[in-house]
């Protein structure tokens, strides 16, 4: 099943409250809200519902692989999509104009269960409820065959999403973000560990609902009206480049300068946990900072003109865990920006769990950046490029042995480069802690999947761990893959 994301709009929190009235009649479509003087006063039922959600797809990818070894099953009227989501049929609910609130309740449910019945989790009795700007989902959780009511899975955030036309007059609300509440959290839970914190962004929802009654959609004819496009002899008027006291920025060598990145937050929580009881070890400069680890002595170009910049980082930085079946390194670090696109490059090697061969992947494009336009302008001969959002390639993810998605968010990469002998490069990124080998989080045992009665209120989430991560350790079997880029360059 494809699933279309709307354009988001702003103002969005009401939209599922006029859209529906919109529907029936009520109301106009464009309206931010809906007038109580034209609100009905009764609840208006919804039917033919149904809420498309993978729970998380990391989640998904580490049951079914090689180190759980387990499955998902879909029942009572649930079914499983193209994508690997899962679709909750049956719909029925009430919509209620005076507070702008949805209740629709879904048949179906997914069962989880792993590492030989260790892990136990089923979801089932769907709901979905919004007011406002916000909502939820809301399921039965049954762990090891204990069942808990009515729990607050999953938060939901309408504030800009726009809804779509189905089929019918049904309303789509296309991809909803999702994030995990403390109920939820605590559900997800592995030999007494913890798998995902309070906060964990989950996958998004689509919810498609039809209001009962004669429906009266909008009126033909009311597109907006022909000829008024832009009025030509707009565009910019020529002669307008940089005017004077805006000079561009500098161009040259870069004498020194650091990179500081963590590769993924939950990646390094899962290794050095519990599950893996493994480690992290630094080499070749390259030493532990408060949210990652820093790559130090820059060397290479700056292009400020031309908007490119070559920057070639020492130090690596090494993953092992399940008794060495874990073994992910990554070195030889660089950032390549080259007019609007920007990427982090590495050498990656990843251990093949089959054969324990290790597969290397030389200078390839581990994250794209998403650079600000301003970001190559040195301030005091220093170019700093501050917590850049990052993203994993498809090359990344064939080194990360397919278990992350092209797309999926990386933690984000922190560069300060110095263009001249001397320039200072302050203190920010947290001081070195030390290279060596990362420990254990705290991590508190409580009930989940596993077994236990789930409480109604969340437990510690003091270490947060991604289960789904284990499945690196699933190589594909790839070959050496050889992207030539810049490196001779960088490294002369």
């Amino acid at each position: 099943m494809t699933l279309t994301r709307p354009r988001p709009v702003r103002r969005g929190g009401l939209l599922l409250a006029a859209a529906t009235a919109t529907v029936l009649g009520v109301t106009s479509f464009a309206g931010p809200a809906l007038a109580d003087d034209t609100a009905p006063a009764a609840p208006i039922g919804l039917t033919d519902g149904t809420l498309d959600w993978g729970v998380k797809e990391s989640f998904r990818r580490y049951l079914t692989g090689p180190i759980a070894g387990g499955s998902a099953t879909t029942a009572d009227g649930a079914q499983t999509n193209e994508d690997g989501s899962y679709r909750f049929t049956g719909g029925t609910g009430t919509y209620d104009p005076v507070v702008h609130a949805v209740d629709t309740a879904f048949d179906g449910s997914v069962h989880f269960e792993g590492h030989h019945g260790e892990l136990d989790l089923k979801l089932s009795e769907f709901r979905v409820v919004t007011e406002g700007e916000s909502g939820a989902i809301v399921a039965d959780v049954t762990v090891a065959g204990t069942t808990t009511e009515d729990v607050e899975f999953a938060t939901l955030d309408l504030s800009a999403v726009a809804p779509g036309q189905g089929e019918g007059g049904a309303l789509v609300f296309a991809d909803i973000p999702a994030t995990l509440t403390s109920g939820g959290a605590e559900a997800f839970e592995y030999n007494g560990t913890p798998m995902y914190q309070e906060g964990t962004e989950l996958d998004p929802a689509t919810l498609t609902v039809t209001p009962e009654g004669p429906g009266t959609p909008e009126e033909p004819g009311t597109p907006e009206e022909p000829g008024t496009p832009e009025e030509p002899g707009t565009p910019e008027e020529p002669g307008t480049p940089e005017g004077p006291g805006t000079p561009a920025p500098a161009a040259g060598d870069i004498h020194d300068g650091r990179l500081d990145w963590g590769v993924k937050e939950s990646f390094r929580g899962y290794v050095t946990g519990p599950i893996a009881n493994g480690s992290v070890e630094l080499t070749g400069g390259a030493s532990e900072i408060a949210d990652g680890y820093r790559f130090p002595h820059a060397r290479g170009t700056a292009e400020g003109d031309a908007g490119t910049l070559d920057a070639a980082f020492d130090g690596a930085v090494r993953f092992t865990g399940h008794d060495g079946t874990l073994d992910l390194s990554f070195s030889e670090l660089a950032l390549d920006v080259d007019g609007g696109e920007a990427v982090l490059v590495a050498d990656v090697t990843s251990k093949d769990r089959e054969t324990g061969e290790v597969d290397a992947y030389d200078a390839i494009p581990v994250a794209d950046l998403d650079l600000p336009a301003d970001a190559l302008t040195p301030v005091n001969d220093v170019i700093t490029l501050d917590a850049v959002p990052a993203t994993l390639t498809a090359e990344g993810a064939e080194a990360f042995a397919g278990f992350y998605g092209s797309g999926e968010a990386l933690d984000p990469v922190t560069a300060t480069l110095a263009l001249t002998e001397g320039a200072d490069l302050g203190t920010s990124g947290g001081g070195s802690q030390g290279g060596g080998t990362g420990g254990p989080g705290g991590i508190s045992p409580q009930s989940g999947a596993t077994g236990g009665a789930l409480a109604a209120t969340g437990g510690d989430t003091s270490a947060p761990l991604l289960a789904g991560a284990a499945a690196a350790l699933a190589a594909t079997g790839a070959a050496v893959v050889l992207t030539t880029r810049r490196r001779a360059r960088l490294q002369g």
